[in-house]
């Protein structure tokens, strides 16, 4: 993405943002090479060791309805600042973490950092482009995004075994502090958007511990433990949510569960959590088989499971662009059911199996995910009216992130219930398949072709002509 048409200071503030931004998004993906060796540092399974990536994915998901209400209350320039202190402060605790409690608190924290963080990234982002030059900031951002998958695993691995895992926490520090010095001088002052609208408080205490305890009873499940009770009280709070979203009037909900009413919207955010579910679930599945099956370290292991996100970042501009003239419909099909075809092969993988073949075929996958991924998006903002596309992104947004946390789970409970590592990746790879196959006939409710556009002679505005 060319920056040179982009005056001084807004490249000046596309650095700074970016900056403080990359950590929570290489963060997401990064500590997934480290279960483990965190399982044989603190002597514990590997669906206990998973809530170090789910207590942080959750915290981000909670955190982003709350952003959105800050951000119309206060501006963007103070709650961003507030996200750089609490990610550095978690990442300063993980790293003196005396116990795997100690350390999925602190990484809650962290989380609650990353959800204030990445959704300003883009607000403040695209304030300081303005609408002329939107298109060009958020295709930067997306490449940025796209790094994630990428560069987390690879960077993982090698912090991981060239300096433990107590580096993959203490690298953000440098680099926050600095991102909080420049933030100071360059993101600018803004006010509120509006008047002043009450948070909901009663619905983050219901949502937060509603999804938590559902993933706590998946977790239960691995070790054999009761886990009737947690599944309980999160269906309890689950459903008193969604009795309070559908009935509340004064204090406008953290998620408002009318949207779902509309078929192209559900369609797009049930997709989108199905991808949080396969992507997150691909990035814990493939760096333990690679360790456990292949006998890799940690470096290795981040760089074999990078052809993931490497696909996808090739991908997406390509199918972004391409839905615009062919719809989303066809593309996201496409895209989930070539992933289906690459993932099902690794159903067979064994521990002589070349590490080129199940390589491959994560790239594959991955190509088919940003088929998938961005034409669905793409979809949700065609579909929506504009005052309602801030809460249906900051919708899509939380149920991906809560996919990831929920795919994150899930793999750790087959990995855990499973005799040996292969044979954990077989039943993982059938799991995230049946969801890709779920993805695939949802598709079906997305929109198709757009309609072609044409010039008002009288107007000078271009209309959509009738189908």
């Amino acid at each position: 993405m060319n920056t040179d048409a982009f005056d001084p200071a807004l490249r000046r503030l596309i650095a700074v943002v970016l900056l403080g931004g990359i950590m929570g998004i290489l963060d997401a993906t990064m500590v997934s090479v480290a279960a483990d060796r965190l399982v044989g540092e603190f002597g514990t399974t590997l669906s206990a060791v998973g809530w170090v990536s789910t207590g942080y994915l959750l915290a981000l998901t909670v955190t982003v309805p709350v952003t959105a209400w800050a951000a119309g209350r206060f501006g963007t320039r103070r709650p961003w600042l507030l996200g750089l202190v609490l990610f550095v402060a978690g990442s300063l605790a993980c790293a003196f973490a005396g116990n795997l409690p100690q350390l999925v608190a602190f990484r809650i924290v962290q989380g609650l950092g990353a959800g204030i963080l990445d959704p300003l990234v883009m607000v403040i982002l695209a304030r300081g482009a303005g609408p002329a030059r939107a298109g060009r900031v958020m295709g930067l951002m997306g490449v940025v995004l796209s790094l994630g998958p990428v560069l987390g695993p690879a960077l993982g691995g090698l912090v991981l075994d060239g300096l433990g895992w107590r580096w993959m926490f203490l690298i953000n520090l440098p680099i926050g502090v600095v991102a909080f010095v420049l933030a100071l001088r360059v993101v600018p002052r803004d006010r509120p958007d509006g008047p002043a609208q009450r948070l909901d408080l009663l619905g983050l205490v219901l949502l937060g511990p509603g999804f938590a305890a559902v993933l706590l009873g998946l977790s239960r499940v691995a070790g054999g433990s009761d886990a009737w009770a947690p599944f309980a009280i999160g269906a309890v709070l689950l459903a008193g949510y969604g009795v309070r979203a559908l009935t509340v009037r004064r204090t406008p909900p953290l998620l408002d569960l009318r949207l779902f009413a509309r078929p192209a919207f559900s369609a797009s955010v049930g997709i989108m959590s199905l991808s949080g579910i396969v992507t997150f679930g691909m990035l814990f599945l493939l760096p333990l088989y690679y360790q456990q099956a292949h006998g890799h370290g940690a470096r290795v292991a981040g760089l074999l499971v990078a052809p993931v996100g490497l696909g996808a970042s090739l991908a997406m501009p390509i199918a972004g662009r391409l839905s615009d003239r062919v719809g989303s419909r066809v593309l996201a099909r496409c895209g989930a059911l070539l992933a289906v075809a690459a993932l099902v092969p690794m159903a067979w993988l064994g521990a002589r199996t070349p590490e080129a073949w199940s390589g491959l075929a994560a790239f594959a996958a991955g190509i088919g995910m940003g088929l998938m991924a961005a034409p669905t998006m793409g979809a949700l903002y065609r579909t929506l009216p504009p005052e309602l596309v801030a809460q249906g992104s900051s919708a899509l947004y939380m149920l991906n992130q809560l996919g990831g946390s929920l795919g994150i789970a899930a793999v750790a409970v087959i990995m855990q219930r499973s005799d040996g590592a292969v044979q954990g990746v077989h039943h993982g790879v059938w799991l995230l398949a049946g969801g890709l196959l779920l993805a695939a006939a949802t598709t079906l409710l997305l929109p198709g072709r757009p309609a072609p556009v044409t010039t008002n002679p009288q107007v000078g505005q271009e209309v959509p002509q009738a189908s």
